[in-house]
């Protein structure tokens, strides 16, 4: 696998930008729906329509009866839990505040997973990665802070500011099911971690039924299923991105999804970010790349070390 990964990371970090970009595409579709159908009931077809394209992946792959396989399916609850409810909560979002926000401040989830990682995992957390962290977060201050301030003035902007929490209060969730992931990948498979996850969200999301489902008109039906089967494409794109390539490698083109969000901000709902959102954002961005440029040289330096170690001839 490492050599696999050595020889072709350009199709790895190609894989990681389509998933960026289908992604894109999905929320634009559930952000399109947003006013017809509530945030649960957009978690439901997100999530049922994407474990076929799951299933065809695996079988394509020759992977589906291990890559089914758990030991751990109570983890696998846990981290359905939890990446259901940012999801629910991400949906939310989406229906009250501009796409590029939304997308900047979605980047503090995994600013969170750091600490989290170190409150619940015992990793080690280093000053470099305490400044960058602080830094990250700071920049999301910069981005609610517009926010904070309309509280208590009613009408759009008490909306939006509801928006913002929502979908900060998502990014929490999102890194603790982060947390949830990194324990599971010890034992188990990525595929299952996968399909057991899109399985759980679109069992939880039923949850959300007595509290006012709508009937979706056709158009919205169809974009709700389309949102699933990209939601599915996405995730098999995400996944053979690391197949081929080192997560330090592709993680920094999750970033790209700024550029897109606000292209498809501006032309499909027209939107404009403000000048604080983007500043913001940029400083988000740049913390992000800096912690993932510093795990990618403390990799390298262990790999050095390692090979040090290792007795030749």
């Amino acid at each position: 696998m490492n050599d696999l990964r050595d020889e072709t990371p350009l199709k790895g970090i190609g894989f990681k930008l389509i998933s960026v970009a289908i992604f894109m595409a999905m929320a634009s579709l559930i952000k399109a729906t947003a006013d017809e159908v509530p945030p649960g009931e957009a978690v439901f077809f997100r999530s049922f329509f994407a474990i076929p394209v799951i299933l065809v992946w695996l079988y394509a792959t020759h992977e589906f009866g291990a890559g089914l396989r758990t030991s751990n399916p109570l983890g696998h609850f846990w981290r359905g839990l939890l990446g259901t409810t940012a999801m629910g909560l991400g949906f939310a979002g989406l229906g009250l505040l501009p796409l590029p926000e939304v997308t900047a401040i979605g980047y503090a989830a995994p600013l969170l997973t750091v600490i989290f990682a170190a409150m619940f995992l015992g990793e080690e957390v280093r000053a470099f990665r305490i400044t960058t962290v602080g830094l990250g977060l700071a920049g999301v201050l910069i981005i609610l802070s517009p926010r904070f301030s309309a509280l208590g003035t009613g009408g759009i902007g008490a909306t939006e500011t509801l928006g913002a929490m929502l979908v900060l209060v998502g990014a929490v969730f999102s890194a603790l099911a982060q947390v949830f992931v990194r324990k599971l990948v010890m034992e188990e498979r990525t595929t299952a971690i996968v399909f057991y996850f899109s399985v759980t969200s679109a069992c939880l999301s039923l949850v959300t039924l007595p509290f006012g489902w709508a009937w979706p008109s056709p158009s919205a039906a169809a974009m709700l299923v389309g949102a699933g089967l990209l939601g599915g494409l996405g995730q098999v794109f995400l996944t053979s991105s690391y197949r081929y390539a080192d997560a330090s490698v592709v993680a920094p083109f999750e970033y790209a999804s700024m550029i897109l969000a606000l292209g498809v901000g501006y032309f499909a709902f027209d939107e404009v970010p403000t000048l604080r959102v983007l500043a913001g954002a940029a400083v988000v961005v740049a913390a992000g790349i800096a912690i993932i440029w510093r795990e990618r040289q403390l990799g390298l330096q262990r790999d050095k070390q390692r090979k040090s170690m290792t007795p030749q001839g």
